[in-house]
């Protein structure tokens, strides 16, 4: 059941109506106003925000590589469905056992320059507001994001940095708001538990930064099974 239709912000130049568009949609699905599994029509949505079907076409493909929205062949797009429990589990034991070895080995030849980066995503964090939607929050989304893939390219394994990067489309549909409306409710304690990664690194000491990150995947599981159980039947 469609809420609300995407609209476009402002009137955006032709050379920045394909971003515009972009933008407008996945603010429009991280808010939840498509419901998860419902089909998602390109002429509609043009119709919506006033452009051409081309640019609506364009957004889904870039989206779809977050994993938001997948395409059926010869039936169009469609909403992702919310990760069930299972799968929650699934994916945090998948990142246990490639970010835990990842910020291991960055560990081991950590220097300044990455403390730095890391510190200041961390900053960042904490400065962004968090709701109570899409693009209010965006920008600790990106941070969030960033302490991540940075931390797991520090790591020197590009096989390894780069299964990571491979679930990077179920990590995105993992913080798909299960709550719209509600923005994000454990900035405080991700932005902590971040801040002790780093504090981790700085004693160069592998085994402390591994135990710092499993701490904190952990307790991310905790958080998502907890908000799965407080969405309301229906």
């Amino acid at each position: 059941m469609v809420r609300d239709a995407p609209t476009l912000p402002t009137a955006p130049s032709r050379a920045s109506l394909a971003d515009a568009v972009h933008t407008s949609l996945l603010t429009w699905l991280m808010d939840g106003h498509a419901a998860p599994g419902s089909s998602l029509s390109i002429d509609g949505l043009a119709r919506d925000l006033g452009v051409s079907p081309t640019p609506v076409r364009e957004a889904l493909v870039r989206i779809e590589s977050t994993g938001l929205v997948h395409r059926a062949a010869l039936r169009g797009y469609f909403v992702a469905d919310m990760l069930s429990a299972t799968e929650v589990n699934d994916l945090m034991d998948a990142r246990l056992l490639l970010e835990c070895r990842n910020a291991a080995l960055a560990a081991a030849h950590v220097d300044d320059a990455l403390l730095t980066v890391l510190a200041a995503t961390v900053e960042r964090m904490a400065a962004a507001p968090t709701g109570p939607g899409f693009a209010e929050y965006r920008e600790y989304h990106a941070a969030d994001n960033e302490f991540h893939h940075v931390l797991n390219r520090a790591g020197g394994n590009r096989f390894l940095a780069e299964a990571f990067e491979g679930l990077n489309g179920q990590i995105q549909r993992f913080r798909l708001r299960l709550v719209p409306g509600v923005g994000v409710t454990d900035a405080g304690l991700a932005i902590a538990e971040h801040a002790a990664i780093v504090e981790a690194l700085g004693r160069r000491e592998p085994d402390g930064v591994e135990l710092a990150v499993r701490e904190h995947l952990e307790k991310v599981r905790e958080r998502a099974l907890d908000d799965r159980e407080s969405v309301p039947a229906g």
